[in-house]
């Protein structure tokens, strides 16, 4: 049921309570519908001067703050206000009543102080609390959106609200929830294009059909996860939509990290989820003009070289103090590369810095390294380099170089572009453009590759395609399709937002696509599964040809055998009740005559009589059975946990102690014989039990591996750490 915020049409003082909502919205559709009204109305509905008002078991919720906190608390899974973390909660307590009492005023001078110690709180933060947003954000941000005096200042004399305030608040501001609150509040009193809101065309600033050049460069130092999926789908979108083309170019700076086998799985793992990788590059191929780009930089004053040790450059980084090297002369500077270039032992304790600025308040700005030593062999150019670019450096010059029109990067980046442009500007390189998108999470989902390799040296999965991980080649494995990541990705697309997603939506839209041409099959649990005995069918088994998909012929014919002795699950024969009617899919009606059960009320035989003129329409029991005889096929159905019990990974937590104790289980089974004739990767639906993909053929030793596919419905995609029924076995 959906909660009901109402709110007073033209009150700009509800924007946080708005983008909180839309936030929720985003994270769980459908939990808030917002409803305007003018403020008689509201009024009257018992929120005397309210401008938003929630009305939930019996109490008004009739403040931005009250109403941030209940939403944020009601659903936990927007990540808004972290009630784990007492300390985390406590913070953004505080900046919520901040908003309230420092900036819900129209007094210049406590709003001018309340812009200072905001501006100076905001130094070298992203976010209000913690690395992600929070109810903070929005509120605070809504506070100053509703501030007259804030819109005036920010819009005459921006920097008078303070450099981190500024672009704080213009973050804030790109956000889709943030975007919607304003939009929405402005188009209260046009109902008419209610039906327009939601839709959200993505598209590319500066594109001219048939130019377009996007790029997807991956690092070939592990496997492609559905993270950068995301990329690699987005670009390639972009590419086909504007008539231009994808370059998939391998980022190999880092020759300590990266393998030849590395990138020949990620174009493997590209072509399981249909990205055309005919157009392959290397940031090594460009390795010589990268080279005398740096010595161009060096040669015009625009980058140094440091000998700082790491530790003191890290600190003299953070509080803004130029490094004892920034000034050093061209010519010194140049003979310091050389040795870096021939990789000396003084080469060695060298870097070399682009001179930006020391003390910028964006981070990123402050004199970022651009080369470095390195003295392990490349995989492609071998020992002929001892110096390698930083991504920071290399990404922007091969991009100009190649030709690429549009960078897609993850807004993780975002600190980051202006140093983009400056190295481009810098080097008098032809102009890229940028477009942010955000990174895709999951609840109980690691996706850095250090995490992920510790659960392959385990030995806790069976590999990088292992159906538990998040690799392309483990979901493709799991049953996922092309198409349906596809959709769900676009979806994605246009979002600003970092969520931590649940992976209900996907596999539901996967169930859409498998649905309509999965071909049906039975199968029967073998763990005390009962035989019946079947009065009115024929003694000699008979076989007919039926449909796969009944809804479908173009799916084909099956054979199926009717006889006289059939098989039915345990679950099923034990809810039997005698003189009962139930249905024998596919077959008829029949009527239940005797069970035999043992002491511990396990059935172990069940007396059927058939009843094929009864109306299926009336029984309540649909029961899966298989004829018994040497046609089965043996099986085995395998379902999985999420590797982690925990649906989010804060920084600091060990995963070893997150790993879910039993995170597979296999179930023996027998098939109709007709799965004898499947193929490695082929997706049924076993009747009642839901959809398969074939992962193994059977073989003379093995039965067929099958692996269920999860239909997006809660009861799937429940974690069974959650509930107590995951024990180590």
């Amino acid at each position: 049921m959906a909660i009901n915020l109402i709110v007073a049409t033209k009150s700009q003082a509800s924007y946080g309570a708005l983008a909180v909502a839309a936030q929720v919205n985003m994270a769980k559709p459908q939990t808030v519908a917002v409803e305007y009204r003018d403020a008689a109305n509201l009024q009257a509905e018992g929120a005397a001067k309210a401008t938003a008002l929630i009305k939930y078991n019996g109490e008004n919720y009739d403040t931005v703050s009250s109403i941030a906190r209940l939403l944020g608390r009601l659903v936990p899974e927007a990540g808004l206000y972290n009630t784990s973390d007492p300390i985390s909660s406590t913070l953004v307590d505080q900046w919520v009543d901040f908003a309230t009492v420092k900036l819900g005023t129209s007094d210049f001078k406590q709003l001018d102080a309340g812009f200072k110690e905001l501006n100076k709180y905001l130094t070298l933060r992203s976010y209000i609390v913690g690395y992600q947003l929070s109810l903070a954000d929005f509120v605070v941000w809504g506070a100053l959106k509703a501030s007259p005096v804030f819109a005036r200042v920010f819009k005459t004399k921006k920097e008078s609200v303070g450099t981190y305030l500024g672009r704080w608040f213009e973050f804030v501001s790109s956000l889709d929830a943030a975007q919607l609150a304003v939009k929405d509040l402005q188009n209260a009193s046009k109902p008419q294009k209610a039906a327009d809101q939601g839709k959200f065309e993505i598209g590319l600033t500066e594109a001219e059909m048939g130019k377009v050049v996007t790029r997807f460069p991956p690092e070939p130092s592990g496997y492609l996860h559905i993270g950068h999926a995301k990329a690699a789908l987005l670009n390639q979108y972009f590419a086909q939509t504007y008539k231009g083309k994808m370059i998939v170019r391998f980022d190999d700076t880092n020759p300590s990290k990266e393998k030849s086998e590395f990138e020949e799985s990620i174009k493997e793992d590209l072509a399981l989820i249909g990205i055309d990788s005919s157009i392959v590059t290397h940031t090594s191929d460009y390795f010589d003009q990268i080279y005398e780009l740096a010595l161009k930089m060096l040669k015009e004053g625009k980058a140094y070289v440091d000998d700082t040790d790491q530790a003191t450059m890290r600190d003299q980084r953070m509080k803004g103090e130029p490094s004892k090297c920034r000034d050093l002369p061209v010519e010194e500077n140049l003979r310091r590369f050389e040795e870096m270039t021939k990789g000396t032992e003084f080469g060695q304790t060298c870097c070399m810095r682009a001179k930006i600025s020391p003390n910028d308040p964006n981070g990123t700005m402050r004199d970022p390294v651009i080369y470095r030593c390195n003295l392990t062999p490349h995989h492609f150019t071998g020992d002929k380099w001892k110096v390698y670019p930083t991504y920071d450096f290399a990404c922007p010059v091969v991009d100009s170089l190649e030709g690429v029109t549009h960078a897609l990067r993850t807004n993780e980046y975002r600190d980051r572009n202006v140093q983009y442009h400056w190295m481009l500007e810098a080097l008098g390189l032809r102009k890229v453009n940028i477009w942010d998108f955000s990174r895709i999470n999951f609840v109980y989902t690691l996706l850095s590759k250090r995490k992920l390799t510790w659960f392959v040296n385990e030995g806790i999965v069976s590999g990088w395609d292992d159906p538990r991980f998040p690799t392309v080649r483990g979901i493709r494995r799991r049953g996922m399709t092309i198409e349906a990541l596809k959709q769900y990705i676009l979806m994605q697309g246009a979002s600003q937002n970092v969520l931590m997603l649940e992976w209900d939506k996907l596999w539901a839209l996967n169930k859409k696509v498998i649905d309509p041409v999965a071909p049906r099959h039975t199968a029967v649990v073998k763990d005390n599964m009962v035989q019946c005995n079947v009065q009115g069918a024929p003694a000699t088994p008979e076989v007919k040809e039926v449909l796969k998909h009944k809804k479908n012929p173009d799916v084909g014919t099956k054979k199926t055998t009717y006889s006289n002795k059939i098989v039915v699950d345990q679950e099923d024969a034990k809810t039997f009740e005698i003189g009962e009617e139930i249905t024998l899919m596919d077959w008829g009606n029949a009527f239940v005559r005797n069970v035999t059960k043992d002491a511990n009320g396990v059935a172990t035989g069940v007396d059927l009589e058939l009843h094929l003129e009864g109306d299926f329409k009336k029984t309540k029991k649909k029961i899966s059975w298989l004829s018994y005889g040497d046609e089965l096929a043996d099986a085995l159905l395998v379902d999985y946990d999420y590797l982690i019990t925990k649906k989010k990974v804060e920084e600091g937590d060990n995963v070893e102690d997150l790993v879910t104790p039993c995170s597979e289980f296999k179930t023996p089974a027998v098939a109709d014989a007709n799965v004898k004739e499947l193929k490695k990767g082929d997706i049924i639906q076993f009747e009642r039990k839901g959809y398969y993909i074939l992962d193994a053929p059977a073989t003379d030793s093995t039965p067929a591996f099958f692996i269920s596919i999860p239909d997006g419905k809660a009861s799937s995609m429940a974690s069974k750490a959650d509930n107590g029924n995951n024990k180590k076995k």
